[in-house]
């Protein structure tokens, strides 16, 4: 199950491309907007909540003394399983999903929200699964439970 976009592009990168192709959409088939009450005070809770996860994330990574690059999980010296890693696997790309979700909410259009279903796709297959592997190699049993235990997103 080899790609070689596999931890090539760094999450941050995915973020900022969806958002482009999102705004995008937005700009190209506005027919597709509509008002959403309060969305700018929604967008900005989301916004909110999606930096507070990534930020949890990785201070939690900082105390365990380990990588917080996506890029190369064989570099981890611990399984992180404590504060927000007690709930989701993948904190800080769920806090990049409220980012999305967020500037979906603000541009308001009904398409753009299809880039969170590509965002999630894309992480899946490209970063979260290729992670998965690295850690379960390196920490076997310990990893291995990690997961059993606590959800890939919620």
């Amino acid at each position: 199950m080899s790609s070689k976009l596999e931890l090539k592009i760094p999450p941050l990168v995915v973020l900022g491309l969806n958002g482009v192709f999102m705004w995008l959409v937005a700009d190209y088939v506005p027919e597709w907007t509509w008002i959403i009450p309060e969305g700018t005070v929604i967008a900005i809770a989301l916004g909110v909540a999606g930096t507070a996860l990534i930020l949890a994330g990785a201070i939690a990574f900082r105390a365990a003394k380990t990588t917080v690059n996506p890029l190369q999980p064989s570099n981890a010296t611990a399984v992180v399983t404590k504060g927000v890693y007690a709930i989701s696997r993948n904190p800080m790309y769920l806090g990049f999903l409220l980012i999305l979700l967020s500037w979906a909410v603000y541009l308001s259009n009904a398409i753009s929200f299809a880039g969170l279903f590509a965002f999630v796709w894309y992480m899946n297959r490209y970063q979260i699964f290729p992670e998965e592997r690295a850690l379960l190699a390196k920490f076997g049993e310990e990893y291995a439970i990690y997961k059993r235990n606590v959800r890939r997103w919620l």
